[in-house]
């Protein structure tokens, strides 16, 4: 009786006579149960959820030690993002850029690479945008569009292409880089923004000559939303498709798990490096074109609004996965968009959202260590 006890206890059960090999298997599994084969599905969105529950608990605890009532900053929060139609309008036009520029980071991470040099592609992608808007006024206006999306998108795919190059010819680590290469951009956008392309008339803010009313982008139809939104989901999911379902997607992530293995195997490493960095950046330079030829019709300061750092947030919470940072950008622009809500309602700087995308960055970093310590969502069998 006691030993039978000891072994429901442990969940081990012994082979005794008449007991198969296969009658233990299944006595094991009752005791450690798994989600078979949705196991690792539902571990990817399980364990960033909770690691957002996490930050949203730390967050509230830290209200609450200035005096503030968690309960009503998480209601500020739901109501200024996600309540009403306007506070959707603004979330998904804050979600825009966000989409765009956590792909400057997804993509490089396939092929194994850390890049955060988004913003910076961002702002020369803007700055490139702008001066052709306006060195094109007066023509036609969808052949202007096309040519500062263009313009936008190859200056920051050369950008964050540059930081990738580093890496593969020179053995520079690209995290580092593509920071440093941040710093050089944004200082390169206020010296052209500031002096020789600065628009006379502007004169408390520096910023360069308007590209005009017809080369704006409009809205979705019934919304005030632009269509940056419309261009950011396109780029997501045509790269899903390119990396989750062709060849060259295929060669790009074993570069990332192997990049040795995929060089003996005869794989052309250097260049697919290259072409993911030339697209991340590429698309956080679309960015800067949207937020230039959408919001602001001009370059200037306000076009480094952190759009670029909050991606790699986005991209962390997403698992480098370019469907998933759709609804992340999402709920990291509604979080975004709540903060003039709490400024008003309860006298908070309008900051105060940074600190909880700040605690999330961090537990989501955190978080990293949790995948595969849990039995239930391993595949069965394993």
């Amino acid at each position: 009786m006691t030993q039978n006890a000891t072994a429901l206890e442990t969940g081990v059960v012994a082979t005794a006579p008449g007991v198969t090999p296969g009658a233990k298997a299944l006595s094991r599994s009752l005791w450690a149960p798994t989600l078979g084969q949705f196991g690792p599905a539902v571990e990817a969105l399980a364990i960033p959820v909770g690691a957002l529950i996490a930050a949203m608990l730390v967050f509230g605890l830290f209200m609450a030690l200035l005096g503030q009532s968690p309960m009503e900053v998480y209601r500020l929060i739901w109501q200024g993002g996600f309540a009403s139609s306007f506070s959707w309008q603004n979330t998904l036009s804050r979600a825009a850029p966000l989409i765009l520029t956590a792909l400057c980071v997804a993509l490089p991470a396939q092929a194994g690479l850390m890049i955060i040099g988004s913003e910076g592609a961002l702002a020369l992608g803007g700055l490139t945008a702008a001066v052709i808007g306006h060195q094109m006024t007066g023509a036609d206006p969808m052949v202007v569009k096309l040519a500062m999306a263009a313009g936008g998108m190859l200056v920051g795919g050369l950008w964050i292409a540059a930081a990738g190059a580093m890496r593969q010819y020179r053995g520079i680590n690209e995290t580092i880089s593509s920071l440093l290469l941040t710093y050089i951009a944004i200082a390169l956008f206020n010296h052209f923004v500031e002096g020789p392309l600065r628009d006379p008339a502007s004169l408390n803010k520096p910023s360069t000559t308007p590209i005009g009313d017809a080369n704006m982008l409009g809205h979705f139809p019934g919304l005030d939303v632009h269509w940056g939104l419309g261009f950011g989901i396109i780029f997501c999911v045509a790269m899903y498709v390119l990396v989750r379902h062709t060849t060259w997607g295929f060669g790009l992530r074993i570069v990332g798990g192997n990049a040795r293995a995929a060089k003996l195997s005869g794989l052309p490493v250097d260049r697919l490096v290259l072409a993911a960095c030339f697209l991340g950046g590429a698309a956080s330079g679309l960015a800067g074109m949207v937020e230039v030829a959408a919001v602001h019709g001009t370059a200037n300061a306000s076009l480094m609004a952190g759009y670029g750092y909050a991606g790699i947030l986005v991209a962390f919470i997403a698992r480098q996965n370019p469907v998933a940072i759709i609804p992340v950008a999402i709920l990291l622009g509604g979080i975004s968009a709540s903060g003039g809500m709490l400024q008003r309602r309860l006298d908070l700087p309008d900051a105060t959202v940074l600190v909880l995308q700040g605690l999330a960055f961090l537990l989501i970093l955190a978080s990293e260590t949790l995948y595969g310590r849990f039995r239930i969502f391993k595949p069965k069998g394993a």
